[in-house]
């Protein structure tokens, strides 16, 4: 089942083939897991919330359509991949929950312009290298940094770093447009670097 794509596996269980739906589960549980954690930092929450994101791929999983777009007009029309749509579901849970909880304060991104002038402006914000989030020593660090960022930009960073998604996948899985989650993430890395400037001194 493995040399099996996403989306193969989703037509397998379609069909009733079980096993693929375990296959799929086995390959996103701890990628979605990471994701998730980052909203709560709490392993029971986290838990909670990973479970309920895959019991909504399991009640979802015949609406998913690997054509289906966002976009009405057909020439700006591409695939979604398995990836891009669980993702969306475990942003949306996490999202849920902590509406639920009141825990976040959503005002400060629902309705932002996601445009600003300085920051889109520089040519090289020098994002942190990647092995950053590889580097164990800094690990508990970068989630004391990430915690301080609000939802929104923490998922940005989130989804391309644990998630894996290029930034056209999270724009797919977000709604949103290419370049607004390009300026997010660019923001998003400058405001993380200063917190982390702050924790290491």
């Amino acid at each position: 089942m493995d040399d099996y794509s996403d989306e193969q596996l989703v037509a397998r269980y379609l069909k009733g083939e079980e096993k693929a739906l375990e296959t799929l589960i086995a390959k996103y549980l701890k990628p979605v897991y990471r994701f998730v954690f980052r909203y709560f930092g709490n392993a029971a929450e986290a838990e909670d919330v990973v479970q309920e994101v895959f019991l909504r791929v399991w009640r979802n999983i015949k609406k998913f359509n690997p054509r289906k777009s966002r976009f009405a007009n057909p020439r700006e029309r591409r695939q979604k991949s398995f990836k891009v749509w669980i993702f969306a579901i475990a942003k949306n849970t996490s999202l849920d929950f902590l509406k639920k909880k009141k825990a976040a304060p959503f005002s400060d991104f629902d309705n932002e312009d996601d445009t600003n002038a300085i920051t889109d402006s520089l040519v090289d914000p020098a994002p942190l290298a990647s092995d950053i989030f590889e580097r164990k020593d800094l690990a508990d660090i970068l989630e004391s940094a990430l915690e301080q960022l609000p939802v929104g930009p923490r998922s940005v960073i989130v989804l391309h770093h644990d998630g894996g998604l290029t930034f056209q996948e999270i724009a797919d899985a977000s709604g949103e447009s290419l370049n607004t989650v390009k300026s997010r993430y660019r923001r998003s890395l400058l405001s993380l670097r200063e917190i982390l400037m702050h924790l290491l001194e």
